[in-house]
Parts: structure tokens; C-alpha cells; sequence
């Protein structure tokens, strides 16, 4: 007698969860190729991200953002800039990639509590997306070469971009509810 990998108990993700995070792991990497330069690069990772999260709940947007960051750090060029390596993540903007983890396991810890209501999910995201800041400002400072405080840090790397990931995140909210209508992805 066989067993499917979707009828195993014992498996983290069905087959079909497996395929959705691999597809949202290379949708994450082409989003990151698009890039506008600065201190810390805007990207369309945190839309891959969000759409993510929102498409595969908080466990499939964490095996797929810890695959992306895992084959990055093999030195695949997925992150933006077409660059890969561990220097990548040991570098001023390291810290936010790595803290782009926090926002799929905040989201996981509002399913368990409040479902698949959307305005906990909202929430969910907006805090994860804060402590990404919080996380990769810190790094920031801690890998500068430069004196860098927090106020210069919050300056270059934060204010910036809190417009912009709020406008991704209504975009990523409209794309998914739309795509959730005609295609089951968990």
C-alpha cells in the first residue's frame, strides 16, 4: 500500500503546499530583481512577501521565505541586485531579509487565535512588517562601517519605505483575495 505525501501526518506541508511555496519562493526572487538603488534597495520583495503570507497562510509563507533566504545564502543571485551569498546577509541589509521571517510567523500566531479574519490578518502583517524594520535597523546599525544612528538609520532605511510597503500591501491584499476566487493553493 502507497501513501500520498498529502495523506501523511507526519509531513510539514502537503504536496500541494510544497508546490505553492516553491512557486512563491520564485516569484519572491523575481520580485527582488526589481529594484530602485539606495541605501537599503526598494524591491518588490515585500509585495512577494505579503502575497505570500496572504496566498499560503503564515507555515507556507515561512517554507517558502525560508527557501528563498536558504538558496540565497547557497549563492544563488535571488536577492535584489541579482546577488546571493552569505555576504549578502552579513551585510547592512542582511537584517531585513532575515527579518522578513518574523512577519510569516506573527501571521501563523494570528490564524491559530483569530482565523482567517481579515483585519487580524491586516494586523498581523503590519507588525511583522515592524519588526522586520526593527530587526534589520538594528543590524544595520551593528554591520555600519560608519558610526550610524539610530536616527540616521531610521532616516535612510525605514521612513522611506513605509508609504511604499503600505501601497504593496493593499495591492498584495487586492491580488490575493482575487486570486484566492479561482485558485486553491493549501
Amino acid at each position: 500500500m502507497t501513501r500520498s505525501i498529502n495523506n501523511n501526518p507526519n509531513s510539514v506541508l502537503s504536496l500541494r503546499e510544497m508546490i505553492a511555496a516553491a512557486m512563491m519562493t520564485a516569484v519572491t526572487a523575481v520580485c527582488a530583481w526589481i529594484t530602485v538603488p539606495a541605501a537599503v534597495p526598494f524591491t518588490m520583495q515585500t509585495f512577494a512577501l505579503f502575497c505570500s503570507v496572504l496566498l499560503l497562510g503564515g507555515k507556507g509563507g515561512f517554507f517558502s521565505l525560508l527557501t528563498y533566504i536558504l538558496i540565497g545564502a547557497a549563492g544563488v543571485p535571488v536577492f535584489s541586485g541579482f546577488k546571493g551569498g552569505p555576504g549578502v546577509l552579513l551585510g547592512t541589509t542582511g537584517g531585513y531579509i532575515i527579518g522578513f521571517l518574523f512577519m510569516p510567523l506573527i501571521f501563523l500566531a494570528a490564524e491559530k487565535f483569530f482565523g482567517s479574519r481579515i483585519i487580524p490578518q491586516i494586523a498581523a502583517l503590519l507588525l511583522g512588517l515592524l519588526v522586520c524594520y526593527a530587526f534589520g535597523t538594528a543590524w544595520f546599525i551593528h554591520v555600519s562601517t560608519n558610526a550610524v544612528t539610530l536616527e540616521k538609520a531610521l532616516k535612510w532605511c525605514v521612513i522611506p519605505f513605509i508609504i511604499p510597503d503600505l501601497i504593496k500591501l493593499v495591492l498584495a491584499l487586492i491580488l490575493t483575495s482575487r486570486v484566492k476566487k479561482h485558485i486553491k493553493l493549501t
